[in-house]
């Protein structure tokens, strides 16, 4: 800290964080060294401000067909700056110029699902989250590419082939099948037999 002049009796401390309680104390010092601090002042808020601290770690995917999952990490409290704190999500697919808007009125949100017929599965959205409290719209994230939900395979393998290696086994192969939005990611294959 400033060390002020022995006839000032005020100072202003500055680069405090908005809407965060502090208290004080004052110390004298001179030639020989520094006494007691004072008793601590009154606890005082500083006034609330527009948050400037934008949610990290911004991804999601997953989810049913027809949805569009976006996770965030959530703003600690000590960077929301005040009250009504929110987020604000805004996505596109890819490539489009309209952005939707979305408002998630909840301090502990993580997540937000957006659901529409029309998305069709895996396709690319970019996406970025804000955030918001009663003094006004704050910073919005960097743009991230999250896709929206698969839908179960539509093709089936092909190339079926069965075996005989015993009289209790039997060795059955196929193509695997290639990743499209149609298919998505094959994460296994089940066989079964008739």
């Amino acid at each position: 800290p400033e060390v002020l002049n022995g006839r000032t009796h005020k100072a202003t401390v500055v680069d405090l964080s908005p809407w965060v309680e502090y208290e004080f104390r004052v110390v004298a010092s001179n030639s020989v060294g520094i006494g007691e601090p004072s008793r601590p002042s009154a606890l005082l808020k500083t006034k609330a401000a527009v948050p400037v601290v934008a949610p990290t770690n911004i991804s999601g995917g997953g989810g049913s067909r027809s949805e569009l999952v976006i996770t965030w990490e959530p703003v600690p409290e000590e960077l929301q700056n005040g009250e009504g704190f929110g987020y604000i999500i805004m996505f596109r697919p890819l490539g489009s110029t309209t952005w939707t808007k979305a408002v998630v009125a909840s301090v502990e949100a993580s997540k937000y699902i957006y659901r529409n017929e029309s998305i069709t599965p895996l396709s690319p959205f970019e996406v970025k989250v804000g955030v918001y409290n009663n003094e006004g719209e704050g910073t919005l994230s960097s743009i991230s590419i999250v896709y929206s939900g698969e839908d179960e395979p539509q093709i089936a393998p092909a190339g079926t082939s069965a075996l005989s290696i015993s009289a209790a086994e039997v060795e059955v192969s196929w193509q695997p099948i290639a990743w499209n939005r149609l298919t998505g990611r094959v994460l296994g294959y089940e066989v079964r037999q008739l």
